[in-house]
């Protein structure tokens, strides 16, 4: 039997760069569909009681980059833990996301997705840009009319349905992963999200 995980991110999450291939690949191996998810944070935060990270307390600012910078080197990933490029909106990026996903397919999507997780986190651009959003969607192969596409009130319903959804399901932090209404927070859990998929 087939099983869905629920994919929630934000664009310039560099947790979430740092588990998507992993977790494409575990997706994958598992034979498992994913429903793509980009969320707005800045909406998720204040019903959870998380805080933008420039609001956090000095101490958890400093040892985020100490585990960044862990992180990347743990799993031999490029990542500047202190980009040119952020913060960052991520809005514009997510909409791009949420229209490929529906006009492209899910595959689709997380290819981009990941091509823009890299983009802020190992090239260094600025992912609110619409230039660059256009450059990446070209080097996709993906039809460029996406990205006028995501300015629709359509996608904007869209994906403030899908904030409304990760609120209602319990998410807090990205990224997420949902399967059955269990909760898999952050990509330092994709071993026991694994192990979950082999269980069943």
């Amino acid at each position: 039997m087939s099983i869905t995980i629920d994919y929630y991110f934000t664009p310039q999450s560099p947790w979430t760069y740092l588990g998507h291939e992993r977790f494409v690949r575990i997706a994958g191996a598992a034979g498992a569909a994913v429903r793509v998810l980009p969320v707005d944070f800045g909406k998720i935060f204040p019903a959870s009681g998380g805080l933008p990270l420039g609001q956090r307390a000095p101490q958890r600012q400093a040892y985020r980059l100490v585990e960044l910078q862990r992180f990347s080197e743990h799993l031999q990933m490029p990542l500047n833990c202190q980009p040119k490029y952020f913060p960052v909106g991520g809005d514009p990026a997510a909409r791009l996301i949420t229209t490929v996903d529906q006009q492209d397919g899910s595959a689709a999507a997380m290819a981009l997705g990941g091509a823009i997780f890299r983009a802020v986190w190992a090239e260094e651009r600025d992912i609110a840009s619409e230039q660059v959003l256009a450059e990446i969607l070209h080097a996709a192969g993906l039809d460029a009319a996406r990205l006028a596409q995501s300015h629709s009130p359509e996608v904007q319903q869209l994906y403030e349905a899908h904030t409304r959804q990760a609120i209602d399901a319990g998410v807090f932090g990205a990224p997420s992963y949902v399967i059955e209404g269990e909760i898999f927070w952050g990509q330092d859990r994709l071993d026991l999200l694994e192990k979950k998929l082999a269980a069943r």
